[in-house]
């Protein structure tokens, strides 16, 4: 007599201990759980939204293709006015009308949290009662240090960690730290680039670079022999 031994590999043997724990749970236990939870992401992610909305200016939160090429807001900035932005980074966010610009280019590079995080902190040391002290450096904090910030600035973990502690009783020199690091990025890395993008040039009238380098790639050149040759072969 032959005996046949049937093999289940896929036979989960622990299953029967989940069943009976999800039995003594209830599948109503489970719903709830299920159901706070989810109440309670949606309520903070609500929360950090109106945060935002308030810390930042109508219409900031657009995403601006770099390939649309957005052009200036304000048509009346003249050339000349324009033009002394580029003496200094300074001499650039000096003026509102410059500030304004500045931030439209930061929304071609999807970064203009930057810029509106500086405003911010150029605003809350300007304030003079303690009570709205209290609340605009947890606004603050909220929505531009936070690790699940919607508008998180680039600074480093320590600079984080100490503003999280200063903000339980904040000073108007407590977001100092960070404020600094970002005008240095915005400085050495933003400003040279906007100098260079076409919504500027289009505002000072000014050619882009390279412009040159093009037509003359297209001139000739004369060889020894006396014979005109395409300068662009002389390279190759």
């Amino acid at each position: 007599m032959q005996t046949f031994v049937f093999l289940f590999p896929q036979m989960n043997f622990s299953a029967q201990r989940e069943e009976a724990y999800f039995k003594m749970l209830g599948p109503d236990d489970l719903l709830v759980t299920g159901a706070k939870e989810d109440k309670s992401r949606c309520k903070e992610k609500e929360k950090k939204s109106r945060l935002s909305l308030l810390m930042t200016r109508s219409g900031s939160h657009e995403n601006v293709s770099p390939a649309q090429k957005p052009t200036a807001k304000n048509t009346n900035i003249s050339p000349e006015e324009a033009l002394k932005w580029s003496d200094s980074f300074e001499e650039l966010i000096s003026d509102t009308d410059g500030i304004d610009t500045f931030t439209q280019f930061l929304r071609t590079e999807f970064s203009e949290e930057n810029i509106e995080f500086w405003l911010a902190c150029e605003d809350y040391k300007r304030t003079s009662s303690d009570t709205n002290l209290i609340t605009k450096a947890k606004q603050i904090y909220a929505v531009y240090i936070d690790s699940d910030a919607p508008k998180e600035v680039n600074i480093d973990y320590s600079t984080k960690v100490a503003i999280k502690k200063n903000v339980l009783q904040p000073s108007r020199s407590c977001f100092d730290s960070a404020q600094s690091k970002v005008y240095g990025l915005m400085k050495k890395d933003c400003y040279p680039r906007f100098l260079a993008s076409d919504i500027y040039l289009r505002i000072t009238k000014r050619k882009a670079p390279g412009t040159m380098f093009r037509r003359r790639s297209r001139s000739c050149v004369f060889s020894e022999r006396g014979k005109a040759t395409e300068e662009s072969a002389v390279w190759l």
